[in-house]
């Protein structure tokens, strides 16, 4: 009887070190279109970023940037390879665990500004603080407190509608950070406005790093990804290149 060859052992894969607050180890990405058709969103992705750090991941569209976006903000699971933030793996976690990791540890800020149209801007920045159970006092605390970060104290109690796109996406800036999260992840965060607003939310990310904030953002636009201090390359669902900016 022919004898077996065991397959190749693969290295261990080790937990971040103390400093990084995201960890990927080849990640990889597949989706199913059915009739044994599949796609390969993500290929082998595997790096590391700093607590503190300004990251940028930009690509053209279908490279896997929006994918792996949605990795690392915990909204996905890979279909292979590990991911750690803040030294949870949360690669393993259940679908609930996940919830829990996203309200915690991730400040979102979307295009699309994703604000509750009949809600003031101070209820809306309140809503993840009404998810983790605080109370009403504390949370109108921190809610007012974040609108003062991004200069909206004077439009607190105006409801969307009542504020400009810029003003919006301030809002929705003061909701990311209103968890104190371990990241802010920015997808796009000026497609919906013009370029001069667009301009004035990126000094404010700008000035967010300034204070310490770990931000991720996803962009396809060069200029704006020149705000971060490292830009990766996303290429066909591989890293392209790993590009600090001085």
């Amino acid at each position: 009887m022919a004898s077996q060859v065991a397959p190749p052992s693969m290295p261990e894969t080790t937990a971040p070190s103390d400093g990084v607050i995201i960890k990927t180890d080849d990640l990889w990405k597949t989706y199913d279109m059915g009739e044994a058709i599949s796609v390969q969103a993500l290929c082998g992705v595997s790096f590391e970023i700093e607590r503190g750090e300004y990251v940028a991941i930009m690509g053209p569209s279908g490279s896997g940037k929006s994918t792996l976006m949605n990795l690392i903000g915990c909204l996905d699971t890979p279909t292979r390879g590990k991911y750690w933030l803040n030294k949870n793996l949360v690669s393993e976690l259940s679908d609930d665990e996940l919830a829990y990791i996203r309200n915690k540890e991730i400040g979102f800020v979307f295009q699309t500004f994703n604000l509750l149209a009949r809600a003031s801007a101070l209820h809306n920045v309140e809503l993840p603080l009404i998810y983790s159970g605080v109370t009403a006092a504390e949370r109108q605390e921190r809610a007012e407190e974040a609108l003062r970060k991004v200069e909206l104290a004077d439009r607190m109690h105006h409801k969307p509608n009542e504020l400009s796109g810029g003003q919006r996406q301030r809002v929705a800036v003061a909701r990311a950070l209103v968890n104190d999260p371990s990241i802010i992840l920015a997808d796009e965060p000026t497609g919906n406005l013009d370029s001069a607003t667009g301009e004035e939310i990126m000094r404010l990310f700008d000035r967010l790093h300034e204070s310490r904030n770990t931000i991720v953002l996803v962009t396809h636009e060069h200029d704006i990804a020149a705000h971060a201090h490292r830009i990766l390359h996303i290429r066909d669902g591989k890293i392209d290149r790993d590009e600090r900016v001085e």
